[in-house]
């Protein structure tokens, strides 16, 4: 009986020493999904732009690009959009010390300049102008002509809506 004994106490001895057994890895969780506006994904490229001044924004995914006609360029680093309901706003100051501030909705919008529908309506504030417009990703705009919807084309492969 002492040696039954014994050799219990060395097992339970040895197995507290032992580390503990690791446990199956946890599944990854999945990826957020990007942020959307009014079926635009807001990780692309994306340009607001706007008349009577002429003035843009690219926000490029690194930095937001601001130019207009007769005005310097001028550009400020791109962080993550706060997105509340329809809108989603990003904040920066350029490196002339100005605080640029885009905020899109999603609302429709007219450039009222051509006959293009754009799925935001955009709105830019850059020192102690507000500047209003329109926006879509790069790709969508550089994809219509003067007139119709500016919207990016569906991706090779991805399912049609029914006519």
């Amino acid at each position: 009986m002492r040696a039954f004994a014994f050799t219990a106490l060395a097992v339970l001895t040895l197995a507290a020493c032992s580390p503990p057994a690791e446990a199956p890895d946890a599944p990854a969780a999945p990826p957020a999904p990007p942020p959307v506006l009014a079926g635009v994904d807001l990780t692309q490229p994306l340009r607001a732009l706007g008349t009577e001044p002429f003035w843009g924004v690219d926000l490029t995914g690194s930095e937001m690009v601001y130019s207009g006609a007769d005005r310097p360029e001028q550009r400020a680093p791109q962080g993550e959009p706060t997105v509340q309901g329809t809108m989603a706003t990003w904040e920066g100051t350029t490196g002339a010390g100005n605080p640029l501030k885009v905020t899109l909705t999603a609302t429709d919008c007219s450039d009222g300049m051509s006959d293009r529908t754009y799925p935001l309506t955009a709105m830019v504030e850059i020192g102690d102008e507000t500047l209003m417009g329109c926006a879509a990703t790069r790709s969508a705009i550089m994809s219509v002509g003067e007139s119709g919807r500016v919207v990016d084309a569906p991706a090779a492969g991805a399912a049609q809506p029914a006519a």
